[in-house]
């Protein structure tokens, strides 16, 4: 969301970017696929029938989950230089082994909501096909610089401390090591830690002023950064079979009513944001001109950790700021078309 859905809204704003094309349209290796014909606007609403995610590490490693050393060298040379941990270095041209994964899989359900890695690591690639940059350059020249978001990067290794960046999980099976600066999720790992769908690193100020920009209508500092009707269009409900928005998650559609509310009893229907695996979400509600930004690691140190989704942390820390407010917004008088 704070990269490729940005970068998609300010290549449709530019009349670059169609929503209703195809990937085939875009993507020249993807034709002759069963994904040639899948509109962009489904693969924002995650309804484009890909299956959710491809563990594409379990076939680099042996049974006992150990780096297979015709796929990994424990140092970087010309064919191994895609450094997915400290002291391991995936074959170059295995990224190709996994897109061709991609493209072979089968397709799902048609009109039907499946949250799907797939989905965005496309759409990082039409970014790029776009703009001839990769996808952290583009990002970063369009919106990052210029708002003063320095801290917020991909591979944030190359750019920052070590000591100043989280630890994620302690990886036991593939990776063998506490990971720090090296994103959690497996596939963007692979893909050399940045990818359409996960690899991001940041903290809460930086990614205010993202959203401060967008909750500004799309303008920050004086710099109109996209337009608000592109932000009206992209943060709207935009999906008959979900709550999704394009590139944005929302509110259920019946939250007033719901036993379990989401992402909380009190947020408006105009609410757009996002999850994270790791434990983090971000939530704008121009309702009550409100950004809640939670971050935490939930996978440190073990990645089974479930005790944050359980207790619902970040929706009762959500609820408790909402209830702390006074003056509320009756939201029951606003459309959710």
């Amino acid at each position: 969301m704070s990269a490729t859905t940005v970068s998609v809204m300010k290549l449709y704003e530019e009349g670059k970017l169609d929503i209703n094309k195809t990937l085939g349209y875009y993507l020249p290796w993807v034709k002759g696929s069963n994904k040639e014909n899948i509109q962009l606007k489904n693969l924002l609403l995650h309804q484009a029938q890909l299956i959710s995610f491809i563990p594409f590490y379990r076939e680099t490693v042996d049974k006992a989950a150990n780096p297979l050393p015709s796929i990994y060298s424990r140092v970087p040379v010309k064919e191994f230089s895609i450094e997915v941990a400290d002291g391991l270095y995936m074959r170059n041209d295995w990224q190709d082994t996994m897109y061709q994964k991609i493209l072979l899989s089968k397709l799902g359900e048609p009109l039907k909501y499946v949250y799907s890695d797939n989905d965005f690591i496309f759409l990082g690639k039409i970014v790029e096909a776009i703009t001839g940059k990769k996808l952290e350059d583009y990002v970063k020249e369009t919106f990052y610089w210029p708002l003063g978001m320095t801290t917020t990067s991909f591979k944030p290794r190359d750019h920052f401390p070590i000591n100043t960046i989280a630890p994620t999980e302690n990886d036991t099976g593939w990776r063998q090591q506490l990971l720090r600066g090296h994103v959690h999720d497996p596939g963007a790992a692979m893909f050399g830690g940045v990818a359409g769908h996960a690899g991001l690193f940041s903290n809460a100020y930086d990614l205010a002023q993202l959203y401060q920009m967008l909750l500004n209508n799309g303008e920050m500092n004086g710099v109109r950064f996209l337009k608000k009707e592109t932000i009206d269009t992209f943060t709207a409900y935009s999906s008959d079979i979900s709550r999704r928005g394009l590139g944005f998650d929302k509110p259920e559609k019946d939250n007033a009513t719901r036993i379990d509310p989401y992402p909380a009893a009190s947020v408006s229907p105009l609410t757009f944001g996002h999850t994270g695996f790791t434990g983090t979400c971000v939530w704008v509600d121009p309702a009550y001109n409100l950004i809640y930004i939670f971050l935490s690691n939930r996978v440190t140190p073990e990645g089974e950790n479930r005790k944050l989704l359980e207790m619902n942390v970040r929706s009762n820390i959500q609820e408790v700021i909402y209830e702390a407010m006074q003056g509320i917004p009756d939201t029951k008088t606003v459309s959710i078309k």
